[in-house]
């Protein structure tokens, strides 16, 4: 049997496979296609939260993989990161960063992110035909991010190259490539940091280190780095051009916000739980036979958690496959996940889409579509679900 996600359709649009598989089981044993074999992927609501929340599943890649060699080559930074461990290690190293963001930090980190938008848009002009992802979804989270860890300017179309490679579904030499690339750069980062420490995150994660070795080692140290890079970007920049996208698709939702522009935080929500940036969640697997629902994962399967198509459950919101932007449920979402993997970055995600969204209203409020919206390239990501470009005219 094929696997579902090996159709270059998905890709295109995901949601139809997502709610044939939910019809037939919201725990399903699916094939992914190649020598992966079957995992279990959970396409229902309530089934999602509770598999993003049980502590009977794993994150711990490294022990599902100890029996199972891989023949890949990944950097062991990339290997075992924070979001693929279990507490009690996951608890000590999300405690060392989750004061970077939180709401109060972000508050004030959100006149750095208009001020870094404001600059990207400068240019830019009524009547011109622009890349919305490449002028302004893919750069504005990667500078922020950026910014917050303390990389230099010069370095972010690399770091942006890498970690864009990271997330090459099925290209296994490319993916391993850019694990060693980022790495080794963060390795070194953190070496000058450590000579000539500033106010960013890494120079305190640095100190961390330098402090206490038992709290952080330095391949922990180089991990967390690297995740917090790749994580703070990949989905903002996703969120970014599929919110714009659906906006421009239901111009009657967008006139709303034009109206009223007070309703942007809310309609981010509703937003996010219409087309999630993150599709399927990162691994997941059962050490042993395990019930999510009515449904038996057995023992050493994989299990994928769609948020995605969570979100898209008639059973937890009405109308699903609508756009809403006074959907009163909309917060219920599991776009940032659920449990205590729950995105950390979620506030500040949530002030770049915000501050994208009304930059855009107050400068090119008649901003279209450029291109048919079945010409538009998606990409290539079980993942993470992403236009590759945006053309619009402003």
């Amino acid at each position: 049997m094929a696997s579902p996600f090996s159709d270059p359709a998905f890709y295109r649009n995901r949601y139809p496979v997502y709610a044939a598989l939910r019809q037939r089981c919201p725990v399903a044993q699916v094939p992914m296609g190649g020598s992966s074999g079957n995992a279990t992927v959970v396409t229902g609501y309530d089934q999602a939260r509770v598999a993003l929340a049980a502590s009977e599943l794993s994150k711990d890649t490294g022990a599902f993989f100890a029996d199972r060699p891989s023949g890949r080559a990944l950097h062991p930074a990339l290997a075992s990161t924070m979001l693929n461990s279990d507490p009690p290690d996951h608890t000590r190293l999300r405690r060392l960063v989750t004061r970077a963001f939180t709401p109060a930090r972000v508050l004030q980190l959100r006149p750095a992110v208009r001020a870094l938008a404001e600059e990207l848009v400068g240019g830019w002009s009524p009547g011109d035909r622009v890349d919305l992802m490449e002028g302004l979804a893919v750069p504005l989270p990667v500078a922020v991010i950026c910014q917050l860890l303390g990389v230099p300017a010069a370095d972010r179309d690399s770091v942006r190259r890498w970690s864009s490679d990271l997330l090459a579904t099925g290209d296994h030499e490319r993916i391993d490539a850019a694990s060693h690339a980022l790495a080794d750069y963060m390795t070194n980062l953190a070496a000058a940091k450590r000579k000539e420490p500033d106010e960013a995150l890494l120079s305190a994660l640095v100190a961390v280190r330098d402090e206490d070795g038992d709290r952080l080692s330095e391949l922990e140290l180089v991990s967390l780095a690297v995740l917090l890079l790749v994580a703070g970007h990949e989905t903002t920049t996703a969120a970014i051009g599929n919110g714009v996208l659906a906006l421009l698709q239901h111009p009657d939702q967008l006139a709303l916000l034009h109206a009223d522009p007070g309703r942007i935080p809310g309609a981010v929500d509703e937003l996010l739980r219409y087309d999630a940036p993150v599709s399927i969640a990162t691994w997941r697997w059962a050490p042993k036979d395990t019930a999510i629902g009515d449904a038996e994962v057995p023992a050493g399967s994989p299990v994928f958690v769609s948020p995605g198509a969570a979100n898209r459950d008639p059973a937890r919101f009405a109308d699903p496959d609508r756009l809403d932007l006074g959907r009163h449920d909309a917060r219920a979402h599991l776009a940032f996940g659920h449990g205590i993997h729950r995105c950390l970055g979620a506030p500040l995600a949530q002030a770049e889409i915000e501050t994208v969204l009304l930059l855009l209203l107050e400068r090119f409020p008649g901003v279209q579509l450029a291109v048919p919206a079945d010409q538009l390239p998606w990409r290539h990501s079980r993942l993470v679900r992403g236009l590759e470009a945006l053309p619009v005219r402003l």
